[in-house]
């Protein structure tokens, strides 16, 4: 900040600049617009709780004349009594407000502040601090704030991206582990961790380009990985675990062999597979027959991945509600996923689906849910 002297107050380049800003012609200013100015300003500059005192106090002293400047003219005991700040701060951070271009100094004969009357009492003119400035640059403190919000939410979907790599390396580095173990997985395992512990928290530090750049990475090598040891989805390989007789059916229908359906959890003709291909055509997508319950429980298994459904979300909701109508949760679950997703241009309203796994799953556990019920309404409102 360039300074010139004057033999009184040292002249600031920004004084000069804050006094050129003028009211419009004939406009008149009320206090709630002025505070509404003031506020958007200790946003947009992110003034420290001090200064937003001083500022505030100033605000408050507005009396709503009808001056061409929006004069007030507090004392340093004044504003001392209001903030609890020294003498010395007040000084520093209305120096600091005129450098910011917010108020202006306009200074009397013997460096006072004070109102002038006219013989009636009523006050004409002031000599004091102009908060002009803070009004006629509303439309500044406009522009800040919207590039602010832009910012953030640059910076928010720098956040998501690493969360979604990070969340599906691990996912693929766990699908190795379970279908490929012979697979060496060390070094991805190591920059994982290097990458966790590079990426600060969510705060208001914009997270570096080649971070973001190098979980992206990441995550399409350990990918292609498991694609590449999977034949290059032309031939899965799996682990045989099927110990039983050769004459004896087997469930071809997912990589996962499902659980033995319980008799005790043999559902009424309102779950039948039937139904649950009818409300839910999204089952089909995977090309895989489904004929009965064990099919149903390996198709949930399957796809509970799909949800972002941790491992335990499935466990918890198996020993809650039992493997048949926790698979019936994960398929219901995607349906309105993919069905509200294609009613809103692809962007579903729901943003963790994992998470509305385990609330359903509870919901039907406390009885406030009938999966039946609600398959049932789905597939009358697909056959509308």
């Amino acid at each position: 900040m360039q300074l010139a002297s004057s033999g009184g107050r040292r002249l600031r380049h920004a004084a000069l600049a804050a006094r050129k800003l003028a009211l419009e012609a004939e406009r008149t200013v009320t206090r709630r617009e002025l505070s509404a100015a003031a506020r958007d300003a200790s946003k947009a500059l992110d003034l420290r709780p001090a200064q937003r005192a001083v500022l505030s106090e100033l605000v408050a002293c507005w009396g709503e004349q009808e001056w061409e400047r929006l004069l007030v003219w507090p004392s340093n005991d004044y504003l001392m009594s209001r903030t609890g700040l020294t003498e010395r701060a007040i000084r520093r951070i209305l120096r600091q407000l005129i450098d910011l271009q917010l108020i202006a100094p306009k200074d009397s004969p013997n460096g006072k502040r004070y109102a002038v009357k006219d013989l009636s009492g009523q006050v004409v003119d002031a000599f004091g601090l102009d908060l002009t400035p803070i009004y006629v640059r509303r439309g500044d403190w406009a522009v800040m704030l919207m590039e602010q919000k832009q910012l953030r939410e640059v910076k928010k979907r720098a956040f998501d991206e690493v969360t979604i790599c990070r969340r599906a390396t691990e996912e693929a580095l766990s699908a190795l582990a379970e279908h490929f173990p012979e697979v060496d997985r060390a070094q991805f395992e190591g920059e994982l961790k290097t990458l966790q512990a590079r990426t600060p928290a969510r705060s208001k530090v914009t997270l570096p380009a080649d971070l973001l750049d190098a979980w992206q990475l990441l995550r399409t090598r350990v990918e292609e990985v498991f694609y590449e040891a999977g034949n290059a989805g032309l031939g899965v390989r799996h682990i045989n675990n099927n110990n039983g007789s050769p004459s004896e059916t087997c469930n071809k229908g997912f990589p996962t062999k499902a659980e033995a359906v319980r008799s005790t959890e043999q559902t009424s003709e309102h779950l039948s597979p039937e139904l649950i291909l009818e409300a839910c055509p999204t089952l089909s997508d995977f090309g895989q027959p489904v004929r009965d319950l064990a099919d149903i429980v390996s198709a949930g298994r399957y796809l509970r991945a799909s949800l972002g459904a941790h491992e335990s979300a499935w466990a918890e909701a198996v020993e809650d509600i039992g493997t048949v109508r926790a698979a019936i949760a994960v398929i219901y679950v995607l349906q309105l996923y993919e069905d509200d997703a294609a009613k809103n241009g692809g962007e579903s309203r729901i943003k963790n689906p994992g998470g509305y796994f385990r609330a359903l799953t509870r919901m039907v556990k406390s009885g406030k849910i009938d999966l039946a019920v609600e398959l049932l309404a789905m597939r009358r409102r697909r056959m509308a």
